[in-house]
């Protein structure tokens, strides 16, 4: 994309939406991020996808907030990096490049899905994977052309080796043994009954709750505590590197004769040591030459860097219609977008 940068007085506006709400960032291309501020309300997700109106009566009062905090005039370039956008984003699309026209006199939206906001805040304009894991996981890579992108089918068809992958088989694991079955572990039923009491009344306690990802999510540490005493538990862990590593492998570029790159991001990597090295030996076997660094910064830091990239005319990543929308401002796109691979 080509420009002339931003005009004098004009600033930028990034947002981070997700599980645990809205962030919500003010700033310039010269200056960078000015202030910031959350709402601690997820955006509701109706019959046409992630709800358009409920984002903007959260965004909107912060967006004026801060620029009239940071003394920006206008909110020239808007970026909302937003989880479940590749497949629950239409009604967004649709509605919010206009309506931040109208509201805030912006100029130019980008409409990303929070792994392409993840991918740039942890390796930026560069080829390479990322793997967002947390609850969930995603791989998402890129050539510079193109986007890939790999699981990320939520926690009953896919997220292998996410958080509620793996609290699901430690809980598995714990009703194996409560059963005496093959495959249990008593350390595992342990923690189990600790966290959630009698593990016959598990069932009737997980299944109507409508939060069952987050809920076997919290039980990964427990995993993990176990990992270094219990075969078991390690066994839990290693299987989910080797998902992890399948999703890196899928989505690296396959003709980039430069060292391939791969970062992890997300709450996932907080299971420490007993998970990250597994992770490391498995992408070793997996892609030979693979070189995992650390992730410059999270999901909102990679908003910020895309909008301070269309600021200044400078933005280089790919367009996609549903993982990187670009709207201009008479709310056409502004180039052709390719389908992602997946």
């Amino acid at each position: 994309m080509t420009g002339t940068g931003a005009e004098p007085g004009s600033g930028f506006l990034a947002v981070d939406s997700g599980g645990s709400g809205l962030r919500v960032v003010v700033g310039t291309a010269g200056r960078g991020p000015l202030a910031r501020a959350a709402s601690g309300e997820p955006v509701r997700t109706g019959a046409r996808g992630i709800d358009a109106g409920h984002l903007l009566e959260q965004l909107l009062p912060l967006a004026r907030s801060l620029a009239a905090e940071t003394g920006v005039e206008r909110l020239e370039t808007a970026v909302v990096g937003a989880a479940g956008l590749a497949s629950l984003g239409d009604e967004l699309r649709a509605e919010l490049p206009g309506a931040l026209a109208r509201e805030l006199g912006t100029r130019r939206t980008a409409l990303a899905a929070d792994a392409v906001t993840a991918y740039v805040g942890a390796l930026g304009p560069r080829p390479g994977a990322v793997i967002a894991a947390g609850t969930g996981l995603i791989a998402i890579g890129t050539d510079l052309t193109r986007w890939r992108r790999a699981d990320g089918w939520g926690h009953l068809l896919g997220d292998c080796g996410g958080g509620a992958w793996i609290g699901r088989a430690g809980l598995e694991a714990a009703l194996r043994a409560h059963d005496g079955r093959t495959g249990g572990s008593a350390p595992l039923l342990a923690c189990a009954e600790e966290m959630f009491g009698p593990v016959a009344g598990l069932p009737g306690r997980l299944y109507p709750r409508t939060d069952r990802p987050a809920v076997l999510a919290s039980f990964a540490p427990r995993v993990a505590e176990c990992a270094p005493d219990d075969p078991v538990a390690e066994g839990i862990l290693r299987a989910a590197a080797r998902h992890i590593a399948d999703s890196a492998a899928a989505v690296l570029p396959r003709n980039d004769a430069a060292e391939p790159l791969v970062a992890l991001t997300g709450g996932l990597l907080n299971l420490g040591d007993p998970l990250v090295t597994s992770v490391d030996e498995e992408l070793a076997k997996r892609v030979p030459g693979v070189r995992r660094v650390p992730a410059e910064g999270d999901p909102l830091h990679g908003a910020v860097r895309i909008a301070t990239d269309l600021a200044t005319g400078s933005f280089t990543l790919p367009r996609d219609a549903a993982m990187l929308c670009v709207t201009s401002p008479a709310g056409e796109r502004s180039t052709p977008e390719p389908r992602t691979d997946t």
